[in-house]
């Protein structure tokens, strides 16, 4: 089990809560169930075995979703380096070493209730490291809504502020490089009231497989971004010694793998590195309407492919065995982390250039709303720290 953190810096004590229907998060969210409901819908059998035949169908549903996100997120990551002869496969995360904000419990059993939040993180590694001692280039929440199938992505900006989980503030992507993916979910789930304990970290060698696997991905290409894409995939046709195909015009057009990963990397545009999260995020989108046309033995084959090309804590002989109803789940939405409405940049002293959540607080109450539909989320006292610190920090250096 998670570890959760104590809310420490709550004024009073709240005793536990009287968890009726709580009226948290019934607000816009009709598909919701109460508290004491079951997933499924169905009734409890009453026999022996029925917990553990509901937790093993529980576990099952979860599972289907698998593939597509191992599937997807290889299109968005980004990478330096070359991870040829780079065997990472299944890590068996230890949930005792993941932070859980104690607020985040009652949450879990009403308005994250049927959720599913899986953290993907690309990295920025010259040596083919995938496990740690490198900065998470790309960071990113799936959550999924196990009753619909509904799939929301949220890019977290790399630059971003925040509590890198053992109360030092930096740059979010930090995290990765000083404790793995262990550090990396504990600060996703510290700052943003999140209960994430499965990640998958990927390299662009997998995204260009990956693509090219699935036939291709359908991207509109613009003027100003034609020259920058075929720049970045001709460094890495270099670096993975492979030749390449220079795009020559603009438009919606069919790319392969080295032209979508170099159209993934784009961030010397109006926009910056906000649109290069936003790029990231289309092409994930546009792998998910190739998978969804790929035969069940494509989806095998690319799964099979690649898994030797990234980390992750997912189990692979479950994910291949529930390939066939990948059609069922679909992404409805995206969005970047902090909202643009309420963000800023600046140079904070030796950090260095970094975006800034303006409140932290209201940020997390957006979050909320956008991936559970809760509209009266009230963030923990933990979120609320760190906001209070995010902005005793940085203040001083947005500029008015």
């Amino acid at each position: 089990m998670a570890k959760y953190r104590e809310d420490a810096y709550e004024e009073e004590r709240v005793a536990p809560k009287k968890k009726k229907s709580s009226g948290t998060g019934s607000k816009g969210n009709g598909n919701k169930k109460p508290s004491g409901q079951k997933g499924s819908g169905k009734k409890p059998s009453g026999k022996k075995n029925s917990k553990k035949a509901q937790a093993k169908k529980q576990r099952r549903r979860i599972i289907i979703f698998i593939i597509e996100i191992i599937i997807l997120v290889i299109a968005v990551f980004v990478l330096y380096s070359v991870l040829s002869g780079t065997r990472s496969g299944k890590l068996d995360l230890d949930e005792g070493d993941i932070i859980i904000n104690e607020k985040v419990k009652e949450a879990e059993e009403t308005t994250m209730k049927g959720y599913r939040n899986i953290a993907l993180f690309g990295v920025d590694s010259t040596t083919g490291a995938l496990t740690k001692n490198t900065r998470s280039d790309t960071i990113m929440i799936a959550s999924i809504n196990q009753d619909t199938g509904e799939c929301k992505l949220v890019s977290v900006y790399r630059d971003t502020y925040l509590n890198l989980s053992n109360d030092s503030y930096n740059k979010c992507n930090a995290a990765y490089a000083k404790g793995g993916p262990e550090m990396a979910i504990s600060m996703l789930n510290m700052n943003l009231d999140l209960n994430i304990t499965d990640f998958v970290t990927v390299g662009f060698a997998g995204l260009t497989d990956t693509v090219d696997a699935l036939g291709g991905v359908y991207i509109d290409v613009d003027d100003s971004e034609i020259s920058h894409l075929n720049n970045y995939q001709l460094c890495i046709a270099e670096d993975l010694k492979r030749s390449y195909t220079p795009v020559s015009s603009t438009g919606y057009q069919l790319l392969d793998g080295l032209q979508a990963t170099g159209y993934c990397r784009i961030r010397y545009t109006a926009g910056d590195d906000f649109k290069r999260a936003e790029r990231q995020r289309e092409v994930l989108s546009a792998v998910a309407d190739q998978a969804k046309k790929a035969s069940l033995p494509q989806l095998t084959d690319t799964a099979n492919s690649v898994f030797d090309e990234v980390y992750t804590s997912l189990d692979l002989s479950e994910i291949v065995e529930m390939l066939g109803n990948v059609t069922n789940y679909y992404i409805s939405d995206t969005a970047g982390f902090p909202q643009e409405s309420n963000r800023a940049t600046g140079s904070i002293g030796s950090k260095g250039s970094c975006v800034i959540p303006i409140s932290l607080e209201d940020n997390v109450k957006w979050l909320h709303q956008f991936l559970f539909e809760d509209y009266d989320y009230e963030p923990s006292a933990t979120v609320k720290k760190c906001s209070e610190k995010i902005y005793t920090d940085t203040n001083g250096y947005i500029k008015k």
